[in-house]
């Protein structure tokens, strides 16, 4: 193992908490849909093309004409997401090499999905001639996720926690030019929080280190290829037999780190006529500069003794900073109403993951050199259809179902991201006792396949498997016009 792999296990640990948004959750990859009870009972068709939907506050302020008055909505999603590994029996080892290539113990990890709350707030306000102008309020939450693995599993060293959390709060305005068109733009400020946790194998670490030592000397005294490369196998040997070998002697690191940005959306929508609004929205990207990360590093003391800490610099407390850019996405949203009963609605969104989150440079404080993180993810297509129908004048039955496309492929999929393409089918109900009172209720249960991963660790450690997933979200708004 040469210096430069050394340094990757920190830079792998590190580097993936100081400028990893790692993660998935109900929509493709980390990116949360889930701002509206009522969006969520029609799988968010017609997410910004149908009336009386405070949430546009936040995905398209030009379709703020379409909210009746003064008010104000609170949203409550909870989001239900399991992962069970099962790992390939005999196909998770560490790294070859003299006496290195042992068989990496460890159970599936458990359950690594949680259950988590996503709420959302929004205050609308018309003003000017006619109420043609219109100020929002919005909070929300338009990326997060959580897995939590055992802390001894198989896959502890590509990762064991991940917690990830981006909270927007935003201010909208918007224009009617006239009933049938109006323009709309908002700015957010999006608190982002960041913490990762994995093992470190320092047992297959020192085991490269004494080989790299051997190679070195052996180099020096002008030794052949042939005598260099049994000078290194000789000493992993010895190190394997010190007890230093992949597996042995594990480390550990937790890293947090935090930043605020600033984004903003751009909205219109058309009218065509009375009963149809057609919405298209651009949301921009954020980027996160993280220049206070900590990464708190837990090394046994024979390991420290080995490597020569801390003055090595290696595997030490440190700070670091990167940058996280989190993706942009553009939305078509449809919504017909056929008649006084029946609505129908679509939503198209793509989501522009290639340019973000294709890789990261992190720089360190301490004496690791700089590395560059390859995601690779792919932009994603999110698309729905959805109708609503009045059954009386006080209760409103939704449905819904959409195709939501992952960034991830069995070539890049991780253990903190074991996302897949994945069916949604929702179904919905609304419940207005009052002119100024609406209660909306909506579920949605996820269909996914069975995602494999086959994932090579900074240190040579090769976990693979399949994921069994799933995800099932409920959520309840309350609508209050004053």
């Amino acid at each position: 193992m040469t210096a430069s792999a050394i340094a990757r296990v920190t830079a792998l640990a590190v580097g993936i908490a100081g400028a990893l948004a790692f993660g998935h959750a109900n929509a493709a990859a980390f990116q949360l849909k889930e701002n509206s009870a009522k969006g969520l009972g029609r799988a968010f068709a017609g997410s910004t093309s149908a009336w009386d939907d405070a949430s546009v506050v936040a995905t398209n302020p030009a379709s703020m004409r379409l909210l009746d008055g003064r008010q104000f909505q609170a949203d409550l999603s909870a989001i239900s997401f399991s992962a069970d590994f099962t790992k390939a029996s005999g196909r998770n080892s560490g790294p070859g090499g003299a006496g290195t290539g042992t068989e990496i113990t460890g159970g599936n990890g458990g359950d690594a999905g949680m259950i988590a709350p996503v709420p959302a707030a929004y205050f609308h306000l018309p003003f000017g001639e006619n109420d043609n102008m219109h100020f929002g309020l919005s909070l929300t939450a338009p990326f997060g996720f959580k897995t939590d693995y055992d802390k001894n599993w198989v896959g502890r060293y590509s990762g064991v926690t991940t917690d990830l959390k981006a909270i927007d709060l935003g201010a909208a305005f918007s224009y009617d030019v006239n009933p049938y068109v109006s323009f709309g733009a908002s700015v957010f400020v999006e608190h982002l929080t960041i913490e990762l946790s994995n093992a470190l194998d320092m047992g297959a670490v020192v085991n490269g280190a004494a080989q790299q030592r051997a190679a070195g000397a052996a180099a020096a005294a002008g030794r052949t290829p042939a005598q260099i490369a049994a000078a290194a196998a000789a000493a992993g040997q010895a190190a394997a037999a010190g007890g230093f070998f992949p597996g042995s002697a594990d480390g550990f690191v937790t890293i947090e780190g935090d930043n605020n940005a600033v984004g903003y959306v751009l909205g219109t929508t058309l009218s065509p006529t009375e009963n149809t609004n057609i919405a298209f929205s651009y949301r921009s990207k954020v980027e996160h500069k993280i220049t206070g990360g900590k990464a708190n590093f837990t090394v046994p003391q024979n390991v420290s003794v080995a490597l020569g800490q801390p003055g090595s610099g290696l595997f030490v407390d440190t700070s670091g900073k990167a940058t996280v850019t989190l993706p942009a996405s553009f939305s078509m949203s449809v919504t017909h109403r056929i008649n006084d009963r029946w609505t129908v609605m679509g939503d198209v969104s793509r989501t522009a993951w290639k340019t973000a989150f294709d890789e990261v440079t992190v720089d360190f404080a301490s004496n690791q050199p700089d590395n560059t993180l390859g995601f690779h993810y792919n932009d994603t297509t999110f698309g729905s259809i959805g109708t609503e129908y009045k059954l009386s004048d006080t209760i409103t039955l939704r449905g819904g179902v959409a195709y939501d496309e992952s960034p991830t492929s069995i070539e890049h999929r991780d253990v903190r991201v074991p996302d897949v393409t994945r069916k949604w089918l929702s179904v919905g109900l609304g419940w207005t006792p009052s002119e100024k009172t609406e209660f909306n209720f909506g579920y949605t249960h996820l269909f996914t396949d069975e995602p494999s991963i086959n994932v090579t660790s900074a240190t040579g450690n090769v976990v693979k498997g399949k994921y069994d997933v799933g995800g099932d979200i409920l959520a309840a708004s309350i609508n209050y016009k004053f």
